[in-house]
């Protein structure tokens, strides 16, 4: 089976398929023999432990409402006991080696077929009180670990399938043991995407149903570059991805030279590369890469599925420093919490719920001063170790960047009070609503730097959800209104002697990043992997060329005629 999707991390991975459902989440895959007694183990004590929630929630709602309504919770104590269920899953686990949750979801399943066929309208509504008990069974299986303790002692390699992975989730996970990830939904900009790509992990996005039509354990091969996924390949079709793979990864071991070489034109303009990182321990692999500083680290990457509130500032200051000090020197940009307001409150790690609009970035951090104020004290303390700038998301003007340097000086205050002086700490912002880009000459006089955050820029300019794949077609960099509000920011920036980067993924693109240089940019910042040929490209540069091609492109009228002025020009640096 061959799946259709957008290659979002580019590259070939291969391995057996870890299924994600929606949830907490559900994971699906084969177990070893060596573990069934345990997993078997494991799926009786749910159902112990269901029987005494439901025995308690039976109790109550006769002292509630009446015996009368006891029968709803009668009914779920049989169904425990229904052979259908619980014994067709223990079946299921020791015959064909699945864990106890795919083993329930399948016999749920089968039960909901023969559910379906009944001519009672009642009688068929009653699969969902049996879906009811099977969640209730998965919760209790959750229970007694984190997801990634569940398939610790599965072989791997594995390939992550999901209806939708949140970076919290798989920053969690060992990186070592994935060969890649496949999502139902998601595009080139969604933070997972992102992660796939800081991580050098193939992935393809937006598969419509494939956590639904791949079975838990499937050989999969995740073709990241052509955005397809195939399911039980034959072993010459498997042979050749891995020749394929083995050529990409001697092509990109062939740009390591360029890492260690200054990122200069040929004309001899200074262009400065920095790496964004989701990870404190990115920092080192950023240095190896040829960084010259972080541009951008997402501190949201630190809930790690749980939520912001519960992060302490001691907890938060020990990952900072540990950043800082990984860079030997080079300068940190830390963004402040960009999360929902259930990832801030609650830990809902999940992205489906983030809406692009509304309550977000810094006039969320605003809403919950306790846990802004830990983290700017977190982030003050640790300026003590080296160079670190704090930036923050969603800026709309100048009053919410006052507000928020208000919010600096308050933690501040509260340090000094403790007997701790930090430094003075460069105050930045993300350009990345229309409402910052068209008052940068404003927000000049006010911020200490900027950085264009290309990936949302684009989709309120454009009015297009980054998030969902249905629209990813209209997604466009190149779209001439992006390219007018880039020029007028880097100018705006420029009257205003304010230092002004792109820490979106269109500074990691290296077909680009010509024409960035073009319209007047010096400061990138991009994935760790993405490095070594930035710099490749910025080295056989000539900034009037570049110039001259950012004025064709300007004058472009279409997404498609800006994409043939860059074709031509590359056509035309090759045969230099």
């Amino acid at each position: 089976m061959r799946l259709k999707g957008l290659g979002v991390s580019p590259g070939i991975g291969i391995g057996r398929a870890l299924v994600v459902t929606r949830g907490a989440p559900n994971l699906r895959f084969r177990i070893p023999e060596r573990r069934v007694t345990s997993e078997l183990a494991r799926l009786g004590a749910a159902r112990a432990q269901a029987r005494e929630q439901i025995v308690h929630i039976r109790e109550r709602m006769v002292v509630a409402a009446g015996r009368e309504h006891a029968y709803l919770f009668d009914a779920q104590l049989l169904m425990l006991d229904d052979p259908m269920l619980v014994d067709r899953a223990v079946e299921i686990v020791r015959d064909e080696h699945l864990n106890a949750e795919s083993a329930l979801q399948r016999a749920l399943d089968e039960i909901a077929a023969v559910f379906d066929q009944l001519e009672d309208p009642y009688l068929r509504e009653r699969k969902g009180d049996v879906a009811d008990v099977v969640g209730r069974l998965c919760m209790n299986l959750r229970t007694g670990g984190t997801p990634t303790d569940l398939f610790r002692d599965i072989e791997g390699p594995l390939v992550l399938v999901a209806e939708d992975l949140s970076p919290s989730v798989i920053a969690q996970l060992d990186f070592q043991r994935l060969a890649g990830f496949v999502t139902d939904a998601g595009s080139w900009t969604y933070h997972t995407a992102i992660l796939a790509r800081s991580i050098h992990l193939p992935a393809v996005s937006g598969v419509r149903h494939a956590s639904g039509l791949i079975a838990p354990g499937a050989l999969l091969a995740v073709d990241g570059s052509l955005g397809e996924v195939l399911v039980d390949p034959p072993a010459d079709v498997v042979a050749e991805l891995e020749a394929r793979s083995k050529k990409r990864r001697a092509y990109e071991r062939s740009l390591d030279e360029f890492a260690a070489l200054p990122a200069v034109t040929e004309d001899g303009t200074t262009i400065r590369i920095e790496a964004n990182v989701e990870l404190p321990e990115e920092g080192a692999k950023a240095r190896q890469r040829g960084a010259e500083g972080i541009g951008l680290y997402r501190s949201e990457f630190l809930l790690g599925g749980t939520s912001a509130a519960g992060l302490d500032e001691d907890a938060q200051y020990a990952v900072y420093v540990r950043l800082i000090e990984s860079m030997a020197g080079g300068r940190v940009t830390v963004r402040t919490f960009d999360v929902t307001e259930a990832q801030m409150e609650l830990g809902h790690g999940t992205e489906s719920g983030r809406s692009p609009l509304g309550l977000r970035g810094l006039r969320l951090s605003l809403t919950f001063e306790e846990v802004f104020q830990a983290q700017l004290r977190a982030l003050l303390r640790a300026a003590v170790h080296g160079p670190l700038r704090i930036m923050f998301p969603f800026v709309t003007g100048v009053e919410e960047l006052r507000a928020a340097r208000r919010a600096v000086q308050q933690a501040t205050a509260s340090l000094r009070e403790r007997g701790v002086r930090p430094p003075d700490v460069p105050i930045g912002i993300m350009i990345e609503v229309p409402s910052a880009a068209l008052t940068i000459d404003l927000l000049a006089g006010e911020a200490d730097f900027v950085s264009i955050g290309t990936n949302d820029l684009i989709q309120y300019i454009l009015a297009v959800d980054r998030t969902d794949d249905r629209v990813s077609s209209m997604y466009a960099p190149l779209h001439p209104a992006i390219l007018r509000v880039l020029r007028h920011v880097a100018r705006g920036a420029r009257r205003g002697n304010l230092p002004v980067s792109v820490c979106g993924e269109m500074a990691a693109d290296p077909v680009l990043l010509p024409l960035l240089a073009g319209l007047g940019l010096r400061e990138f910042s991009m994935s760790p992997a993405s490095i070594p040929i930035a710099k490749q490209v910025v080295r056989s540069l000539r900034i009037p060329d570049a110039a001259r091609l950012a004025s064709r492109a300007l004058k472009a009228a279409t997404t498609s005629e800006v994409e043939k002025v860059l074709a031509e020009s590359m056509t035309a640096m090759k045969s230099r």
